[in-house]
């Protein structure tokens, strides 16, 4: 422990002599208080909340990565390069004490620049409500929806469904011999799934789609539920507002008596912009006894066009928004700990350039790697079993930086991020995918000629 120790500090000592850790740290201590004044959003107290905190932490996050990226991949290949390494070796030190050196010592400088500019964000977010002269409206929307922690459900998608009824439609065009011949059968497929999976989204007019949403649990009966939609259409509106009816509560109850209910239907009639996200606030007492709720959106004769309720969620309060922030921080630390570990890995039998931008294009398609894993995942046949075998594996060692593994989204729409979510992500991200890196790095390191015996 204590070589490892030992060379974490000279690594940590490297670190802070090299100019690009002295250009991030000045960049971040003149750039967020800056953007912390001049950044307004759309103009509203939640807008400029959003904005500041959204480019803050992408960011901090950025400048951190990319200084992880070459701490990482320049210490151990300079000391090669620079036969350094040589009095090292020398002493009694095991070569994977040399690695796990290197390794800690990057993590810890991360671990210190992370919290000072995690704190700093943290600060200037909380002031800026005090120096803003927002009105009371503004300050209460930025209460409920920015600084809180909100848990949001979903109703997943019935992919087997939109399958098999995307496979009825490709038999009956092939039986009838109305399949496109310039068209693969993969593609006729891809095609028909989407258009299977766009059907069970609409809602034609004079029509009633429901949501169902089970084990809504509130901590407090007074709080405020919160649907989130946006509207897509098959015609757009001249005005580019959809009319729709949303009825909150237990729809069960949509079978029996007004007088039988026994708990209240909230029915909010309004008019919105086509594809512009919504909040409708519903007060909790709707949830029935067993924690289901239903959300029914009902499109009435006034909007002549099919319409298409997307992202249909309900949001309910589960969290403060102080230890939000901090499971976000630790999600972005793991990022940084992934990095750390491919940039050390990479330099045991890479050169520092070729480790660079080799690290550097795994994080690149890391922050695509949700995009890459969804374009192949209807993908069926020989092209498929390729997939399988060859490129999946290889994505899956991707790091999850996008989607939900994307921190800034948590804070800008006030969403939870559950312990079991951060967890999960460590587990993988840590203990799996930086933990075969280091190995990897070690067995590499161990087993290589750092210098030739000359006679």
């Amino acid at each position: 422990m204590h070589s490892v120790w030992a060379v974490a500090r000279n690594t940590i000592a490297q670190a802070l002599r090299m100019k690009v850790a002295a250009v991030v740290i000045i960049l971040l201590m003149v750039l967020l208080p800056m953007m912390s004044t001049i950044l307004v959003g759309d103009g509203t107290l939640q807008g400029k909340l959003q904005t500041f905190v959204s480019y803050g932490l992408s960011l901090m996050t950025m400048l951190l990565c990319i200084l992880t990226i070459a701490i990482s991949t320049y210490t151990l290949s300079n000391d090669l390069r620079r036969k350094h390494i040589f009095m090292i070796v020398t002493k009694p030190i095991s070569r994977f004490q040399i690695v796990l050196g290197k390794l800690c010592g990057v993590l810890i400088l991360d671990a210190v620049l992370l919290v000072i500019f995690a704190v700093v964000i943290y600060t200037l977010t909380m002031f800026i409500p005090r120096l803003a002269d927002a009105p009371e409206v503004q300050v209460k929307q930025a209460a409920d929806e920015f600084f809180t922690a909100r848990a949001a459900l979903a109703v997943p998608e019935d992919k087997t469904e939109i399958e098999q009824q995307a496979w009825e439609v490709y038999r009956k065009l092939r039986d009838s011999g109305q399949l496109p011949p310039e068209m693969t059968s993969d593609r006729v497929l891809s095609e028909l799934k989407g258009h299977q999976r766009m059907l069970s989204r609409s809602v034609p007019v004079n029509a009633r789609k429901v949501w169902e949403f089970q084990n809504v649990r509130v901590r407090d009966p007074h709080e405020k539920l919160f649907v989130r939609f946006k509207y897509e259409v098959a015609v757009t509106p001249i005005d580019d507002k959809i009319h729709g009816v949303w009825e909150v509560g237990d729809t069960r109850q949509f079978q029996a008596g007004v007088g039988a209910w026994k708990t209240p239907i909230a029915r909010v009639m309004r008019s919105d912009a086509t594809r512009t996200m919504i909040e409708i606030e519903i007060p909790a007492s709707v949830i029935a006894d067993d924690g289901f709720v239903g959300v029914a959106f009902y499109n009435p004769s006034l909007n002549e066009t099919t319409v298409i309720p997307e992202d249909v969620e309900l949001l309910y309060r589960a969290g403060t928004f102080t230890a939000n922030y901090l499971r976000v921080i630790m999600l972005i630390a793991l990022r940084l700990v992934f990095l750390a570990a491919l940039g050390v890995s990479a330099s045991t039998w890479l050169s520092f350039p070729v480790a660079f931008l080799a690290a550097v294009a795994v994080f690149l398609l890391g922050m695509i790697s949700g995009f890459i894993a969804e374009s192949f995942e209807y993908v069926g046949g020989i092209s498929g079993l390729l997939y399988d075998f060859t490129i999946k594996p290889l994505v899956w060692m991707l790091p999850r930086l996008d989607g939900d593994y994307n921190p800034t989204r948590f804070m800008v729409m006030g969403r939870l991020l559950s312990w079991g979510f951060l967890a999960q992500a460590c587990a993988i991200m840590v203990f799996v995918k930086a933990g075969i890196l280091t190995v990897f790095g070690i067995w590499v390191f161990s087993n290589r000629e750092i210098a030739k015996t000359v006679v």
